[in-house]
């Protein structure tokens, strides 16, 4: 249904044609590439110090040297549990390079959660840093797991000369007390220089990544994507850039790296097009503005909680952003006040896009310029195709005209879950001899190739039979003048069955109170819309990169897990 519509491509409105094919890669080969073009060309600028193209593969090669050396080769897993710092970038595509399997990890795990990542993937290599925090919970899950070497690098080493010399002298509170031992490994002792050839990899076949997902039940699992779904993707998101050299752009990395969002339209984005990025170790207002304005940021990728913080902030009015061209939001779905005030106040364009962490990132985005359509998650990127699913019985259409269960078929989309044979059936369906990934998402496509996210089938609430999605109600809510942040779970109820509760964060200085909000949303919504109670809260609860956390709350509220 798709394919036809972007075949005209008068309707699709990227720069690149629908129908484009992207060469699949191995990421050592497409870093390779970019470096061998200008070695000096700078690929990551870190708190004052800029690594070029050129350095990061060497120390990647190093790395993968280093690698071969403790008996790490085709197929092992190496786990990052770091933030975002350049031996991000080093171990990832030196452990690509030993022929390895990266496995991301949050560096917000506790103990009990990474340990039983580490099980489940079996990593055999964990980097990390010398910071109390990550270093404490590495040094916990080496000795309670099967984890054979633990490798940490040192923050005050990536910093600029005089600036690591004063971390080291004044904030030795903060930095580790590492023990090197036979499993306790420095970074700069695992990384000298040696000879190394790079494991020849097939990017049709060889696994790059682990990246894992928690789902909306159970336990996390581990999405396989290879290096031909990422390398595809970062080439995908490369093709809707509009405006000429990419090569000059410098990307605002915030979004953290172990998240695959950032994965691809920041780090592998960057190189496959040989642009930088002006990296943060995680997000913090100031320092994100900061860093735009020194940096001269060119495009920011981020989440709406993001964007709502800088509007916040009061520095904002002040900072140069003269060289932003656009800033792409993913990961939830952009509340309406935040857009258009966003825009009002920095003038830069902000765009919604869509991916999953089985899709190696993005499916969809409005474009950088020229037709956009705020509320949609925009049109597909190039090779995508989509089907509407009927929301009971996957296996049929959905009614014409009518939203559907969003099925994505595309070079991007994954090979399946780690060790998790027995989800291919619910995972994955086929129609027309191609196989499409169900993404539980309830979607709607205008007739101009605009996709909605009306949203998730297992997020809707049964209130006397009749379904309801909690965003519309959500959105209804979030028009009120004092609402700030929503969200609208199910809660039980004897006669009706569920009935829609809403919780809400109110914007400073606001007075309103719950049985006010009530009443107001209420009169707005259908009879089966209407909440049992409208809940006021200091804050909701968000997931690792901030988004608004909807399984948490339900947890939270119903004791759901």
């Amino acid at each position: 249904m798709a394919t036809d519509m972007y075949v005209n491509n008068a309707t699709y409105h990227h720069p690149t044609p629908w129908e484009t094919r992207f060469e699949a890669m191995s990421l050592p080969d497409m870093l390779a590439r970019t470096a061998a073009r200008d070695p000096a060309a700078p690929f990551l600028h870190f708190l004052g110090r800029t690594f070029s193209y050129g350095e990061i593969l060497a120390e990647a090669t190093r790395f993968a040297a280093g690698l071969a050396a403790m008996g790490i080769g085709r197929g092992d897993r190496v786990g990052l549990f770091l933030p975002n710092v350049p031996i991000y970038a080093s171990a990832y595509y030196g452990a690509m390079m030993a022929g390895a399997v990266v496995v991301n990890f949050s560096p917000l795990y506790t103990v009990a959660e990474l340990a039983w990542q580490v099980g489940d993937s079996g990593t055999r290599v964990l980097v990390t840093l010398d910071v109390p925090e990550l270093y404490g919970t590495a040094r916990d899950v080496l000795e309670a797991t099967g984890l054979e070497t633990l490798v940490v690098g040192s923050l005050a080493e990536m910093l600029p000369r005089l600036k690591g010399m004063a971390f080291r002298l004044l904030k030795r509170s903060q930095i580790a007390a590492v023990e090197p031992s036979a499993r306790v490994r420095r970074w700069k002792d695992v990384t000298p220089d040696r000879a190394f050839e790079p494991v020849a990899l097939d990017p049709h076949a060889d696994l790059a990544l682990l990246q894992y997902t928690g789902g909306t039940t159970g336990r996390p699992k581990g999405a396989m994507l290879g290096h031909d779904q990422l390398s595809v993707n970062a080439q995908q998101v490369a093709a809707i850039n509009p405006f000429g050299d990419a090569s000059k752009e410098v990307f605002m990395g915030a979004l953290p790296f172990f998240h695959v969002f950032a994965n691809t339209a920041l780090l592998n984005h960057a190189v496959v097009t040989g642009a930088s990025i002006a990296l943060v170790p995680r997000f913090e207002t100031k320092q994100v503005l900061e860093t735009m304005d020194a940096c001269r940021a060119t495009g920011f990728p981020g989440v709406p909680t993001m964007f709502q913080a800088l509007l916040d902030h009061p520095d904002l009015p002040a900072t140069d952003l003269s060289a932003l061209k656009v800033c792409i939001s993913g990961g939830a779905p952009m509340p309406a006040g935040v857009h258009t005030r966003f825009e009002e106040v920095t003038g830069v364009r902000l765009v919604e896009g869509y991916g999953l962490t089985e899709s190696a990132g993005v499916v969809s985005v409005n474009p950088y310029e020229g037709t956009r359509k705020k509320g949609t998650i925009g049109q597909l990127v190039a090779g995508t195709e989509i089907l509407l699913l009927d929301k009971e019985d996957p296996t049929k259409l959905a009614p014409e005209g009518e939203p559907g269960e969003l099925a994505i078929h595309g070079p991007q989309v994954m090979r399946g879950y780690w060790n998790r044979p027995e989800t291919e059936a619910e995972t994955f369906v086929t129609h027309g001899n191609k196989r499409y990934l169900r993404t539980g998402d309830v979607a709607a496509m205008d007739e101009d190739g605009f996709l909605s996210i009306v949203d998730r089938i297992k997020d809707m609430i049964s209130v006397g039979g009749f379904k309801v999605f909690p965003s519309v109600v959500e959105d209804e809510i979030l028009r009120h003048e004092a609402v700030k942040e929503a969200l609208v779970i199910g809660v039980p109820e004897d006669y009706l069955g569920e009935m829609p509760r809403a919780y809400v964060t109110l914007k400073e200085g606001a007075a309103a109170g719950a049985a006010e909000l009530g009443d107001w949303l209420n009169a707005r919504v259908g009879k089966h819309e209407r909440v049992d109670a409208v809940v006021i809260r200091a804050e909701l609860p968000r997931t690792m990169i901030g988004k608004l956390d909807r399984k948490a709350l339900r947890a939270e509220v119903l004791g759901d897990s």
